[in-house]
């Protein structure tokens, strides 16, 4: 089984990185980059192939489309005619799978994924939907793909991805952004930087962690932390009266319409 990358960007070596700790062969693994340096360091680091010619991908079974979405139309225009067998896999950002697959001049054993940046160290999720042209099998070698950088979930809609994009997506962001808020609270609390940024990091970590490991939804751990006239329940009552779960809320529903008008303004060609 032999894979090709179109785009050797951070997404790209973090799939490569998981698939070679999982046993692939770098020699089964090529990558098409027109970046010098960069094909130089993917050579470096994986000891995969590495080329600036598109025409390379017609020996491989797997074509994983990593560039930029405002890239990608112009590159599939051209792949198309390359395509015999191949397995599609596109991880370009608002890309719908029908676009991609008129691009590709009606070629639709497709797969469309949006991974997450947590890839790169292996905890990632990827949300995945495959068209109609894609075969069981091929479901199952993209998921194996993906596997290798975190876990997998499929969905039976693509209209689906615009909550997806919305979610875990750009999911991290408001992750980072908390923290960054729970830092500076612990500046101005007295704390060190680095007691500041242990805490808040570790905290996220043991929260998400135990979360994950239990069967108890996050509204009822939230209750077990928060004692009646204590602490917990003080910020949490500031937190209501600011609005705040309110306008986390809201503003996911502003990333997914923003994820809607991508998909038509990145569709439109």
């Amino acid at each position: 089984m032999k894979i090709s990358f179109i785009g050797g960007g951070n997404m790209a070596r973090a799939l490569i990185g998981g698939l070679i700790a999982q046993g692939w062969k770098a020699a089964d693994i090529g990558v098409i980059e027109l970046d010098p340096a960069r094909r130089q360091q993917l050579q470096a680091d994986f000891g995969v192939a590495v080329s600036d010619q598109l025409p390379s991908v017609a020996i491989a079974d797997i074509v994983v489309l990593a560039v930029k979405p405002q890239q990608l139309r112009d590159i599939a225009i051209f792949l198309g005619s390359l395509l015999r067998h191949q397995l599609v896999v596109s991880i370009a950002a608002g890309i719908r799978s029908g676009d991609l697959i008129r691009w590709l001049g009606g070629y639709d054993a497709v797969i469309r994924v949006m991974p997450n940046t947590p890839a790169q160290i292996r905890c990632g999720v990827s949300a995945m939907f495959a068209a109609s042209g894609a075969s069981e099998e091929q479901r199952r070698q993209a998921e194996n793909i993906l596997a290798a950088v975190g876990s997998t979930v499929w969905l039976d809609e693509e209209a689906q991805m615009d909550a997806v994009t919305a979610v875990s997506g750009s999911g991290p962001a408001y992750v980072f952004y908390f923290i960054e808020a729970m830092q500076q609270a612990a500046l101005e609390l007295g704390l060190s930087p680095q007691q500041a940024r242990d805490l808040s990091l570790q905290t996220f970590l043991g929260a998400s962690q135990l979360a994950l490991q239990s069967t108890e939804s996050p509204d009822v751990l939230r209750t077990q932390v928060t004692s009646k006239g204590g602490t917990t329940e003080r910020a949490l009552l500031s937190m209501e009266t600011a609005g705040i779960k309110n306008a986390i809320v809201q503003a996911l529903h502003a990333a997914a319409e923003r994820s809607r008008e991508m998909g038509d303004l990145l569709g439109k060609d």
